[in-house]
């Protein structure tokens, strides 16, 4: 085993950068090159075809099945002519990550010979089999049909000489098996409810679009290091390794000199995502050793979405040539930084402009403030909704560990941005105002862009903070799909959007002007929200006390906060929408508490297997050279020699936690096969996180204290110092 162990290490260091794909093009020589967008477009489709497309990414008009015929013979010309033999329906079934099922272009004739072929029936729908997907029970096992159905919003593309085709994912009765038919859904009810307030201040603003603009982390190991250990090989996190005595203390990695062989790896990734139209500009160290980030600039937000999935897949791949295992879990390390997936979301009208944005004159400052206020009411009303979106085995790790946001959903805004809402809430009065009170508000908002830029420090201590021009969830896990958080968020806003726009309609109809009736709902907003703002640091117990005191929850694990899921109030919330209805939310509940508790029982079968065939073993092998080193010791300087007591100090420990990882593995197993018994999902996910779980620290612990008292020759895995630190 110490062998293999070595061996991984040796030929990690034989390693060396890959260039031979590194091109020295401009990137706008490229950028988007394998997409077919408007210039392949309008290129392989005839004008109808293109408009009719067009038509449908701009609103979301159905296109004819007569139009398809014609985008299909389009899209195939086009793919056939970059090499491609085959075509598949891309989706987002609720396993988190993507699909695709490749058939061939290729169809036999009845005299022998063959033609590509590919019509609008098969650009437009496919049947993949829906039984073998998540389903929370909407389907039987023996009720295998589900349909893919083409979206248009989103544009087709070439990975691998394949024509990949996004698609949404639906049960043969019409639910959602995906993430992406809800994710329009929720884009649909913001732009509905957002341009209906944007129109109290420009009659233009016909349509809003929700942007977002995600920041991806991730660890690299190399793939010999990562194949030593089950750990990271099958759970993709080290369940077990003592920490380096230099870990992330000095901050010398932050934003330092990116190694070679990993800038080869970042540029071939880069050229791959770039050609794909993701458009990748950041790349830098991240905190923790071997941690890194790449961002993209902002896009629609379903787009944006596709491009995450898109680039996780392409790490994966690209990771995998250049002898890299990239790690997109949580927590990879315990000690260490995990890795989040700031989501920085924001919304845009037709006509360019970011309500989210301060602008330069009083009016716009007043549509600013109106979309600022009511997101931060939509989240003091629905904070467990958003709780529940970024739930999962892996982010339990990450939330709350002093590095990420806690588990307690709260709103950060800034010190000069408090100070205008408290002046709209002491200096309004609830009545009409007075011209005075109305000049003298309106001059004060007028000078937030002013203010604004830069005005109070960054609070990366806050799961939901505004940042300028947008508001950053930052409490989203790495591997997550963005699309889970942005249905919650997109929902909620959509919700509180539409109940201003009637109350503010309501006083209208008695006689108050539009400006007042604004202002007015602005301060009971204000008012009725305060409790979600929050300044401070976070990480602090202080906050924990503070926060129980206002009544906001902290739900610290997964199947807790996925309990709002089974509310009345989400239920109606996500229905009256049209986001979810009572059979999908529930299934959605269902899928991800099975999530949970088969992640924990990986896990926990992964560690048992670790101590049993590896830990344990070794301990043993080093033990029984205690004892012989002892026992001639003992012959040449007898029994009460210094020497033999220091060494019998040595044994007696090794001894200990030798005895402990026995006695705590099998405890947890027991404990595990009794959570396997419990045939309510709900109730099995709380045995594995309050009774399976809570074993995983105590294992790690001594075995920890193993590997740095056992021979390091003997130790049978690559240890954290070489994986985090070899180059």
């Amino acid at each position: 085993m110490a062998n293999f162990r070595f061996q991984a290490i040796e030929q990690m260091l034989n390693r060396k950068p890959d260039l031979s794909t590194i091109s020295g093009d401009k990137i706008s020589s490229y950028f988007g090159i394998d997409v077919f967008g408007h210039s392949a477009m309008s290129e392989f489709l005839t004008k109808g075809a293109y408009n009719a497309v067009k038509e449908a990414m701009d609103s979301g008009k159905t296109v004819d099945r007569v139009v398809a015929d014609e985008v299909a013979s389009g899209l195939k010309g086009w793919a056939m002519s970059k090499g491609c033999t085959h075509y598949t329906h891309w989706f987002q079934p609720l396993t988190g990550t993507t699909a695709e099922k490749h058939d061939s272009f290729f169809e036999p004739t009845q005299d022998g010979s063959s033609i590509e072929k590919f019509s609008g029936s098969l650009l437009v729908q496919q049947e993949p089999d829906a039984s073998s997907f998540p389903n929370g029970g909407i389907r039987n096992t023996f009720e295998a049909r589900g349909y893919t159905a083409w979206d248009p919003s989103s544009p087709a593309f070439i990975m691998d000489k394949t024509l990949c085709i996004p698609t949404i994912f639906i049960s043969y009765t019409g639910e959602s098996l995906d993430n992406k038919m809800p994710l329009l859904k929720a884009l649909s009810a913001i732009d509905a409810s957002a341009s209906a307030v944007a129109q109290y201040f420009d009659k233009g603003a016909t349509k809003v679009t929700a942007t977002l603009g995600w920041e991806q982390e991730y660890f690299l190991v190399d793939t010999a290091l990562a194949n030593a250990r089950p750990d990271i090989s099958l759970a993709g996190r080290a369940l077990v390794g003592h920490l380096p005595a230099k870990g992330q203390q000095l901050d010398d990695h932050y934003f330092g000199i990116i190694p070679e062989r990993v800038t080869a790896f970042m540029k071939d990734f880069e050229m791959q995502a770039l050609r794909l139209g993701i458009p990748v500009r950041t790349r830098h160290n991240e905190v923790a050793p071997n941690q890194f980030e790449c961002a993209p600039m902002f896009e629609e937000c379903n787009l944006a979405n596709d491009h995450n999935l898109l680039l996780m897949t392409i790490l994966e791949k690209v990771g995998r040539k250049h002898h890299f295992r990239v790690l997109m879990h949580e927590k990879p390390f315990a000690g260490l930084n995990g890795s989040g997936k700031h989501n920085n979301w924001s919304l845009s009208t037709n006509k360019g402009v970011n309500l989210l944005a301060p602008g330069s004159t009083p009016k716009s400052n007043l549509q600013f403030l109106t979309f600022f206020v009511n997101t931060i009411k939509a989240i003091h009303d629905n904070s467990d909704m958003l709780r529940a979106a970024i739930a999962s085995a892996s982010n339990d790790h990450r939330l709350g560990a002093n590095e990420a946001p806690p588990a307690i959903i709260s709103v950060f805004i800034g010190s000069k941005l408090t100070e205008v809402l408290n002046e709209i809430e002491n200096n309004v009065n609830i009545g009409q105002l007075s011209p005075e009170d109305k000049t003298e508000l309106k001059l004060n908002i007028g000078k937030i862009p002013q203010i604004l830029l830069d005005n109070t420090d960054r609070n990366r201590t806050s799961p939901f903070a505004f940042t300028g021009n947008k508001f950053e969830f930052r409490a989203v896990g790495s591997s997550a799909n963005c699309a889970e958080s942005m249905i919650a968020l997109n929902t909620i806003v959509a919700k509180q959007l539409f109940e201003f726009k009637m109350n503010v309609d309501k006083r209208i109809v008695d006689g108050v002007k539009k400006d007042d009736a604004i202002f007015q709902e602005l301060k009971a907003i204000i008012i009725a929200s305060k409790k979600i703002l929050f300044e401070g640091n976070g990480y602090g117990e202080e906050w924990a006390i503070e926060a129980e005191k206002r009544g906001l929850s902290n739900l610290k694990d997964t199947p807790r906060a996925l309990q709002v899921y089974a509310h009345k109030n989400t239920e109606k919330i996500y229905s009256d929408l049209n986001i979810f209805n009572p059979i999908e939310l529930a299934a959605r509940h269902d899928i991800e508490l099975e999530k949970y508790h088969m992640k924990i029982q990986i896990e926990g079968r992964i560690l048992n297997e670790m101590v049993k065939s590896m830990i344990i073993p070794t301990a043993i092998k080093y033990q029984n050279s205690l004892i012989q080193n002892i026992t001639g010791l003992k012959s040449i300087f007898g029994a009460d020699s210094d020497s033999i007591i220091q060494q019998k100090n040595i044994l007696s420990k090794v001894n200990e936690h030798l005895n402990n990882l026995y006695i705590l593995s099998e405890e947890m197993v027991n404990e595990r096969r009794i959570a396997n018994k419990i045939e309510d999902s709900e109730k099995r996910a709380f045995a594995y996180c309050d009774n399976v779980k809570p074993y995983f620290e105590k294992i790690k612990y001594h075995s920890d204290k193993l590997e740095i008292l056992v021979d390091d020759e003997l130790w049978p895995m690559p240890k954290l110092r070489e994986v985090l630190y070899a180059k």
